[in-house]
């Protein structure tokens, strides 16, 4: 069996998800093959250890340093509900999102413990079957799946006064973990981000048509056009706490990096209804400063509190009030104090997603790009 690194982390533990996507442009639209289909996972852990802890980090690290390690994935910890006794064969714990499974392994610890491997034979909603006592008495303790993986950077030690220190270790996970579909609700197949951006600094946003410039010299510089839409570019920062949390790692999963676009509302009011929607309407009226033209083919999103409406603008009239534009019958009526935001086509600009896991919460910043509808 590989060694276990047991050590306790200091948060946040840095996870960085790695996808390979080849991306095929062309002037009207591209297509994305998803060269890796499970994303690789590199885990950051940091450690504040004791002269003792600094010494067995070091002998773990120079034995076997090419082998395979039993990592604890504490960004992935969840507590349990009971105690644990040493001789339990059964850790009561909440298993329904999938991270545990049997026959397998996991461990448990108390805070700022070192880690307790036990031999998992079953996994069922609220609790997990030991295949053996746990060994081990813990009055709050929290229960973590494993991966195994290997060291991919040196451990780095800094020792410091009265024989502490940290230690900083960098693995690369070799299984990949499956997780469930998006829970997203979709619009045409694909996921609406319904979770508004947090704000932690100035978000980049620029909107501009990639072109040539062809300057002879001699004359006017002229700009060829290289695609035939405006692309939107912006940065996002999203913050996740609870059972949250899991549903962005399936989120995230599922669009493979670069590969899979989804749908992004603006959050804004370029569009503000003048009167209020029956469930079975066709139009709406809205107060807009573009022309009429500009919204036909444009998708919306009523922000209803019974849950979204998503619906494309397929034609766009002047009205006394403002704009009337025609969509299908949203199916449930809408009040006229509905926000209502345009919905931008998007995927991830980036194959590389770093996310921050701290006790309580995680968080990552990605860039996005708009892609043709």
């Amino acid at each position: 069996m590989p060694d276990l690194w047991p050590f306790p982390v200091r948060q946040p533990v840095s996870e960085v998800l790695e996808w390979n996507t080849d991306t095929l442009i062309t002037e009207a639209a591209e297509q994305r093959i998803a060269l890796r289909t499970g994303p690789r996972s590199i885990l950051t852990y940091t450690h504040s250890l004791d002269g003792i802890g600094l010494a067995r980090s070091a002998e773990l690290a120079q034995a076997g340093a090419l082998d395979d390690r039993i990592l604890p994935l504490w960004h992935l910890a969840r507590p349990a509900t009971t105690p644990i006794d040493a001789a339990d064969l059964t850790v009561f714990v909440d298993t329904s999102e999938g991270i545990f499974e049997a026959p397998g392994q996991a461990v448990i610890a108390a805070d700022g413990g070192e880690a307790v491997p036990v031999e998992v034979s079953a996994v069922l909603p609220d609790r997990l079957e030991l295949a053996s006592p746990a060994g081990v008495t813990l009055v709050h303790p929290i229960v973590v799946p494993v991966g195994t993986g290997i060291l991919t950077r040196p451990i780095e030690i800094d020792r410091r006064r009265q024989r502490l220190g940290t230690v900083t270790a960098r693995f690369t996970l070799q299984d990949a973990m499956v997780t469930p579909a998006s829970s997203y609700p979709t619009h045409l197949g694909l996921d609406v981000l319904t979770d508004p951006a947090v704000l932690r600094q100035p978000l980049a946003e620029s909107i501009a048509q990639s072109v040539e410039v062809i300057d002879n010299g001699f004359g006017p510089v002229v700009m060829e056009p290289v695609l035939s839409h405006v692309q939107r570019r912006s940065t996002i920062t999203l913050v996740d706490r609870g059972t949250a949390r899991w549903s962005r790692r399936r989120w995230l999963h599922a669009l493979r990096g670069r590969q899979r676009a989804f749908w992004l509302p603006t959050w804004g009011r370029e569009l503000v209804l003048q009167a209020p929607v029956t469930s079975s309407a066709t139009s709406i009226v809205v107060a807009a400063t573009a022309d009429p033209g500009v919204w036909i083919g444009r998708h919306v999103m009523f922000e209803v509190a019974s849950g979204p409406v998503f619906r494309e603008i397929t034609d766009a009239v002047y009205d006394a009030l403002g704009i009337r534009l025609t969509i299908a019958a949203p199916g449930k009526s809408i009040p006229v104090t509905t926000p209502v935001h345009l919905l931008t086509k998007v995927r991830l600009d980036t194959d590389r997603i770093e996310l921050e896991h701290f006790g309580n919460r995680s968080e990552f910043a990605a860039s996005l790009i708009e892609t043709p509808v």
